[in-house]
């Protein structure tokens, strides 16, 4: 078997919203395609991914560096020893002669090759992404049904361009109950965007809407100093919330230590460190606390499955149990990968972030659980307005 293409596309995110720090109108997202010589229904097997949510897309990375890198390479110098691609292969010949450290958008650019590779081999064997993670990482499901449905909670409470207090805190009521409407039992939204006063308000209507602060995550994305993320956490400790996110920067781990040292409650983080050196000095000096604090490092955002899986080993090594991650990003590769290794649970993006946000009709939502269908792969291909995408892509 070989790669005989590999395509990738930059489509823009759909919608006006903000966090604390980002504009995302003008977003983008890397598509990229991995096409192989196996014919099924006449038509070549071509693996499926995107580099998550959030960061931009990286084609020139891809285009310039590693997709020739992966393309020149000697077919099987890409292959397991069944024969089939290997995700960590094709991983490291894309990053050949890239130096260590400096990860940025490089990793991001490796991570939609790697996964595509993961969605390939999934399709091949005619099975879900999940089935195939399970048993590459030793979780074979041996026969059995999907397991327990994972939970999920409702990613939103974005700023919305020309909202005042009173219509955003109207927008916000009716988002919430919306959500509660589709199922879900709990929610995170943005914090940082507006003055205190006026986001301890939306934090309470939340809260009355939700009938508890457990059920109520907030993000910071990032966008205090010290002395502000260790002042709204005094603010939060009241409302008893599920966790307080991303408080400050995130290669900040002394800032991360210092909001934890005077918080009871849970502090997550994590989706913007991408790689495993950074999941590690995340836990040597972050102050996170096993069985406390939320780690949300995204496979999309940081080479890939292999190295996610590592930091999973990391985190695991070090006293925390694999069900402390739950991967930011809101979309179909993520919850997978939540399935696949057994991981406590992930966001969704049901009204944000198309076409790429949230999962597939297929993908019933109980009581604020969700399992991925059976379609082979990803099953990207079941959601209408991603598909219209991947058409265009693939041909």
């Amino acid at each position: 078997m070989r790669i005989t293409q590999i395509v990738e596309t930059s489509v823009p995110l759909r919608g006006a919203i903000a966090n604390a720090l980002v504009d995302f109108s003008r977003h983008t997202v890397s598509l990229v395609a991995v096409v192989s010589d196996q014919i099924r229904d006449g038509r070549p097997v071509t693996g499926v991914a995107f580099n998550s949510i959030g960061r931009f897309a990286q084609g020139g990375i891809l285009a310039d560096r590693m997709i020739p890198r992966v393309l020149r390479a000697a077919p099987d110098a890409l292959l397991d020893d069944t024969g089939r691609i290997d995700p960590a292969r094709v991983l490291q010949c894309a990053m050949a002669d890239e130096k260590p450290g400096g990860h940025g958008d490089r990793a991001g650019a490796a991570a939609a090759l790697e996964l595509a590779c993961w969605d390939l081999n999934a399709k091949l064997a005619d099975e879900p992404a999940y089935r195939t993670i399970a048993g590459y990482f030793g979780r074979e499901f041996l026969g059995e049904p999907v397991p327990a449905a994972v939970p999920v909670y409702a990613a939103g409470g974005y700023y919305y361009p020309g909202d005042g207090p009173q219509t955003g805190l109207q927008r916000l009521r009716t988002e919430i109950r919306g959500y509660l409407d589709l199922g879900y039992d709990a929610v995170k939204m943005k914090i940082g965007g507006a003055p205190m006063s006026a986001d301890l308000a939306r934090i309470e209507a939340v809260i009355d809407i939700l009938g508890g602060g457990d059920r109520v995550a907030v993000d910071a994305n990032g966008r205090f100093d010290e002395s502000a993320a260790v002042q709204w956490a005094k603010a939060l400790h009241p409302y008893g919330l599920r966790w307080y996110e991303e408080p400050g920067d995130p290669l900040d781990f002394a800032l991360n230590a210092a909001v934890i040292a005077g918080y009871d409650g849970a502090v997550a983080t994590g989706e913007n460190l991408f790689s495993v050196r950074d999941a590690t000095n995340l836990v040597r000096y972050g102050g996170m606390r096993p069985g406390v604090d939320i780690f949300q490092m995204d496979a999309g955002l940081s080479y890939g499955l292999t190295e996610y899986a590592r930091m999973i080993e990391v985190l695991e090594s070090n006293g925390f149990d694999r069900r402390c991650a739950f991967p930011h990003g809101g979309h179909l590769i993520n919850l997978h990968i939540v399935v696949g290794l057994g991981l406590g649970g992930c966001e969704s993006y049901p009204g944000v972030f198309a076409p790429f946000g949230g999962y597939a009709p297929g993908c019933v939502l109980e009581r604020g659980t969700i399992a991925p269908t059976d379609a082979p792969g990803f099953g990207l291909e079941q959601k209408p307005d991603l598909a219209a995408v991947i058409a265009d892509l693939v041909g």
